[in-house]
């Protein structure tokens, strides 16, 4: 082991990332994105998922590589099959991987290699349960249970795994229970009790691997210890250093990277590696074994509605935290590092980005794993997006790519719609994407045509699909150039939904969509953004892509921490704008939230509120498509106009209100960009009011055709006014000189 972690050391010291033009901040004229923007390089897409199903030779990758560039891809993202001659990562399929990337090489195509045998991601196609069991994912559950009344004793004997053992009342009160001699001997006092004993195991989210003989998603291949870097060490030397044997010279040039697909915990306990406790105690500063047993209660089927205490609930919430860090220092954070120092990126995305209060429990904090990820992802292949939902989720990546400093965000599109989009859904879904800052696209599914059988899914075969595909490719080229503007941050309350606070992930939701709805730009931020990685710049807090935030707009939190409130007060005092919505926080916490304190009677006393509005009604939990929490109840006049007031609408305004136009801005080093999207079917006529814009020269560039038209523009104080008409459903790129 510790020769693996020396080597990968060694590997990253040695590796001193130079950067490609795609993987940075490109602050370039509007005349060189021009240039490139009639046929943009390969390095932009767009890409179908390809799975080397069967027994795939050249001539099969090689007619289905013609296939995708006939069609009008640029890359291909890549993932080994089921029933393949090679076994996966053997020296064979290294061999055969390597002329595989040649022959993309051949046709001026890339290659981003998925990173194991299927999802999620960090099994390495069984490697782990077959070579290193000892660093499977592991987790906590309930061993026992035994019920005590007043003045009876509990003496059992417990397993040499039990790390705690708690007994709880009917009121959640907790006493801890010592164990002596692999035995407990606890008499309970007065009252109705359950002694739990907590063990830790070895438990995995299902696996589905293309490796798996059953052809089923299981936990007979394990998934690596997320939380253990050593751990993640050995996933990469299975993986990505056998890849940069094989193919090594081609990294950072016909190899873009690799994408990784779904890590989380979805087990049936509480997610847990053996430095855990000590690593909380020195984060925390106390022991949280005894509180386990509580958070395990509403995991089991019998007490699933069982209500935990306040204290309960907060020393869960220090759980999550420490989690969401371990899970991004121990696995998404080395092999960001791994691919930066080898000219890669890494891109990647989770699960359920769209239901965050079930992510918080399985992945921690969307930021957080997304802080080292080069091109941080969303998926969108169930019924997330169409005609019928609303959708702002895919800001979640393109927040994440601004706040540090990344130019790109991506998305996996289609894979398991029901119906399956038409080449006109196709685009919308897309559209509905790129208008909230996505820009690479992935589209699933294209397996190899083995046999005869397999090739591209129904709607890459339409013939209005290379069209399609020529549209995606500009728009992803002319979005990911320059930087973004958008001057409006929204909070995202983590530590109010490790809580266990559903209403303040429905009015952030809600909030999403209200500022969509009135055309006000805006980046999701964390708390650890906010509390210290954007840099305050007096009145503005400063991405690291360079975009300044002048307006911070909190939803619905029931908890900030300390160094939040520090940051948005001083931000506060020096001309920026705070906006609370629905309530202002009821605690304030440092270093844990155990300790919280309640908010004092002025404590937010220097930003605007606006509290005298009904939160939204918590959404069920949702299946597919996901219930949408309403708006309704946020757009009453007080809000909008609170919202006039703190952000000016300094970008732009529309002659007449349209909830159905959504727009983003991006700025180039002499122009400014905006996509338009009418997300309604009906045709509209308006007018464009953008503020701040010199109006020199204003051109429309149709992204169908690949043209630049000159448009005539009306000078007013402080911008121009544009007239903007659109067809249902139709985008518009607006480039202010």
């Amino acid at each position: 082991m510790k020769t693996i972690l020396a080597g990968m050391m060694m590997s990253l010291a040695c590796c001193v990332s130079a950067q490609q033009p795609w993987q940075k901040i490109q602050m370039v004229s509007a005349d060189e994105v021009k240039k490139g923007w009639v046929a943009p390089a390969a390095e932009y897409g767009p890409e179908p998922y390809y799975g080397l199903n069967g027994a795939v030779d050249a001539s099969v990758y090689e007619r289905d590589l013609d296939t995708m560039k006939r069609l009008g891809y640029g890359a291909v993202t890549v993932q080994a099959g089921y029933g393949m001659t090679q076994a996966y990562l053997s020296p064979e399929y290294m061999g055969f991987f390597r002329e595989f990337v040649l022959a993309a090489k051949k046709r001026d195509m890339r290659v981003w290699i998925v990173d194991d045998a299927g999802y999620p991601s960090g099994f390495a196609g069984g490697k782990f349960t077959e070579l290193h069991p000892e660093l499977r994912m592991q987790g906590l559950a309930v061993a026992a249970k035994y019920p005590a009344q007043g003045g009876e004793t509990v003496k059992q004997a417990v397993g040499a795994g039990t790390v705690s053992v708690t007994a709880i009342d009917t009121d959640g009160k907790t006493v801890p229970v010592p164990v002596t001699n692999a035995g407990i001997a606890w008499t309970a006092p007065a009252g109705s009790w359950t002694v739990m004993v907590v063990e830790h195991r070895f438990m995995t989210s299902p696996t589905r691997s293309d490796t798996n003989p059953k052809r089923v998603k299981d936990g007979s291949q394990s998934l690596e210890d997320y939380m253990d870097p050593a751990a993640t060490a050995v996933y990469l030397a299975f993986t990505h250093e056998a890849y940069k044997k094989a193919i090594g010279d081609e990294f950072g040039k016909t190899v873009m990277g690799f994408r990784g697909d779904e890590p989380d915990y979805s087990i049936g306990g509480l997610p847990w590696t053996p430095k855990f406790f000590d690593h909380f105690m020195a984060v925390k500063g106390y022991d949280v074994r005894p509180y386990v047993a509580s958070f395990l209660i509403p995991m089991a089927k019998e007490t699933r509605d069982a209500k935990l205490t306040e204290v309960q609930k907060r020393a869960r919430a220090d759980y999550y935290d420490v989690i969401s860090q371990m899970f991004r220092d121990g696995f998404f954070k080395p092999q960001g590092d791994w691919c930066a120092a080898n000219h890669l990126e890494y891109q990647v995305h989770l699960n359920h980005e769209e239901m965050e209060m079930q992510l918080v429990k399985s992945e921690g904090e969307f930021f957080r794993d997304m802080k080292y990820v080069q091109v941080p992802g969303i998926d969108s292949i169930w019924h997330q997006i169409w005609t019928d939902t609303v959708s702002d989720f895919p800001r979640l990546a393109s927040s994440a790519s601004h706040v540090y400093g990344h130019p790109r965000a991506f998305t996996e599109s289609f894979a398991a719609y029901r119906p399956e989009p038409d080449v006109t859904m196709a685009r919308y879904i897309l559209n509905e994407q790129f208008v909230r800052g996505v820009n690479l696209v992935e589209t699933m599914y294209f397996p190899a045509s083995t046999g005869g059988k397999g090739g591209p899914a129904k709607y890459m075969q339409d013939p209005a699909y290379p069209a399609l595909l020529q549209y995606v490719r500009r728009m992803s080229y002319v979005m990911s150039m320059g930087r973004p503007d958008a001057t409006v941050g929204l909070y995202l309350p983590s530590s109010s939904m490790w809580m266990g606070d559903a209403s303040s992930d429905a009015m952030f939701v809600s909030t999403e969509r209200l500022l969509s709805e009135h055309q006000i730009d805006f980046d999701i931020v964390s708390e650890d953004a906010l509390g210290g990685e954007l840099k305050v710049d007096g009145a503005a807090f400063v991405t690291a892509s360079g975009n300044r935030l002048r307006t911070v707009v909190v939803p619905g939190a029931s908890v900030l921490s300390e160094a939040v409130v520090a940051r948005l007060k001083k931000f506060a005092a020096a001309g920026g704008h705070v906006l609370f919505l629905g309530r202002t926080p009821g605690l304030v916490f440092g270093r844990t939230l155990l300790d919280a304190r309640a908010a004092k009677t002025d404590e937010f006393a220097w930003a605007k509120s606006v509290t005298d509005v009904q939160l939204p009604e918590t959404p069920t939990p949702p299946a597919y498509p996901p219930t949408v929490a309403p708006t309704e109840l946020l757009a009453a006049p007080t809000i909008v106009r609170a919202l006039s007031a703190v952000t000016g609408f300094e970008e732009m305004k529309l002659a007449h209100e349209d909830s159905a136009l959504r727009y983003t801005h991006r700025r180039l080093k002499d122009a400014e960009v905006y996509l338009f999207f009418n997300e309604g079917a009906d045709a509209k006529t308006d007018t464009v009011m953008l503020q701040g814009s010199g109006g020199k020269k204003i051109e429309a560039w149709d992204a169908e055709t690949g043209t630049v038209r000159a448009v005539v523009a009306k000078k007013m104080d402080g911008g121009v006014s544009v007239p903007l008409d659109l067809k249902g459903y139709e985008t518009r790129i607006l480039v202010v000189r």
